[in-house]
């Protein structure tokens, strides 16, 4: 059964929406599909301890609780495949052409950043019993941090003013049916719709390792994560592994 709309709270304000999110499962108050939005992050958390920086009231930035026992460890990037599906399911909606999901975890427009995905996980032992899938939207917002490199907005695309809150509840709608129906796809499956969708796929990029530049061609993501590039040779990166030059 579907979670409705009822499982997602929106908050004036809040330091992170992850943050809270992690609050409930830590004090034994979380369910499965438990959503949290805010019109405000004072501190909001992107990959790898970055920020994510965002106008109040112009994005979505939306937190939701999920259940991973039917997941085992090594399953983590299947389901950061069915949050990223589910949030490009949503930007369909509304920029019918030319989205992608940049590997590991950017919503992309063409070339620049509409959204971004932070999946942090709560482990008993070796039990995976908690994800808490973290996805921030720009939608309204026009002006953007300078040092951000190639950011994009909704209403810069569409040329429109956008229901920031409906648009939270038709995201949280997409995500969710995208992690039930999970239950019942093989990975292998899940990977390839993921894969059909990976920027600039089959085509020459330039990354980053440490200090070395080099040229390669993205290939396609395993269901482990990796990013597969091949050039003089097959490449595999793990996260972090890379940085992309755009």
């Amino acid at each position: 059964m579907m979670p409705g709309d009822g499982f997602l709270k929106i908050l004036d304000t809040v330091d992170s929406t992850n943050n809270y999110a992690m609050g409930m499962i830590r004090e034994g108050l979380a369910t499965h599909a438990m959503a949290f939005a805010a019109k405000e992050q004072t501190a909001g958390k992107g990959q790898r301890g970055k920020t994510w920086q965002a106008q109040a009231g112009k994005n979505i930035a939306l937190s939701v609780v999920i259940k991973t026992d039917w997941l085992k460890p090594d399953q983590q990037f299947l389901l950061s495949m069915l949050v990223a599906l589910g949030a490009n399911d949503f930007l369909k909606k509304y920029i019918p052409a030319e989205t992608s999901i940049k590997w590991p975890n950017d919503l992309y427009w063409r070339d620049r950043k509409a959204g971004g995905i932070l999946i942090e996980t709560v482990f008993k032992g070796t039990i995976w019993n908690w994800a808490v899938a973290g996805i921030g939207i720009n939608v309204n917002q026009e002006r953007f941090h300078r040092l951000l490199p190639n950011p994009v907005s909704m209403k810069q695309v569409c040329d429109r003013e956008f229901d920031v809150t409906k648009l939270t509840h038709e995201l949280y709608a997409a995500v969710m049916k995208r992690v039930e129906e999970g239950r019942n796809v093989t990975p292998q499956n899940i990977l390839a719709a993921y894969n059909q969708l990976l920027y600039r796929r089959n085509q020459q990029v330039r990354l980053k390792r440490g200090t070395v530049t080099f040229t390669t061609t993205v290939k396609n993501v395993t269901l482990l994560g990796q990013l597969h590039t091949t050039d003089a040779i097959d490449r595999h990166f793990d996260f972090g592994d890379v940085v992309w030059l755009l």
